[in-house]
């Protein structure tokens, strides 16, 4: 899949999955690494999903499953967190409740590295550096994110200072 696909791709996985939850979708946003143009991403669409109850899963798990999506992670104690995949077009759907911080903190990375190219290249150079290594250390996603955890902490610094939220 290349690059300049992906946001078709998400626009497709993103009808399925309002085919298969009608008005259940409060919102749907393009994240992760394939929603920013130029940073090289794995050919993966991730999604946030915003529900008013993800704890309520027999209001919408049943539906994903039908529509192809594999329940993969279930974290209620981290505002509601759920995660499933996709296999074709591969994608990740997150599905955090109304009040979660974190579908907010990936649109302001996301947005942040469309508007700033030089912490585009930096976050692109870090995922570069930490995939070699994790691969050649035989690690999983966990470790490989851990290995550019300080990258994205300055870009976040960076971010918060300069909208006021942190000093």
């Amino acid at each position: 899949m290349a690059a300049a696909a992906w946001p078709a791709v998400f626009e497709e996985v993103a009808a399925l999955v309002r085919g298969a939850l009608g008005d259940r979708v409060l919102e749907l946003h393009h994240v992760g690494s394939t929603s920013v143009p130029g940073l090289a991403a794995k050919p993966v669409i991730d999604l946030d999903l915003i529900l008013a109850d993800p704890d309520h899963e027999d209001s919408y798990v049943p539906a994903l499953v039908a529509a192809g999506f594999v329940h993969r992670v279930r974290e209620p104690w981290w505002w509601g967190h759920r995660m499933f995949r996709l296999a074709a077009p591969e994608s990740h759907l997150h599905v955090f409740g109304p009040d979660a911080a974190e579908p907010f903190r990936h649109r302001i990375f996301r947005d942040w590295l469309i508007r700033h190219p030089e912490d585009r290249d930096l976050y692109a150079a870090a995922k570069r550096t930490a995939s070699t290594e994790s691969a050649e250390a035989g690690e999983d996603g966990m470790q490989y994110n851990a290995r550019k955890e300080q990258v994205v902490r300055d870009i976040y610094a960076r971010i918060f200072a300069a909208t006021g939220l942190a000093r």
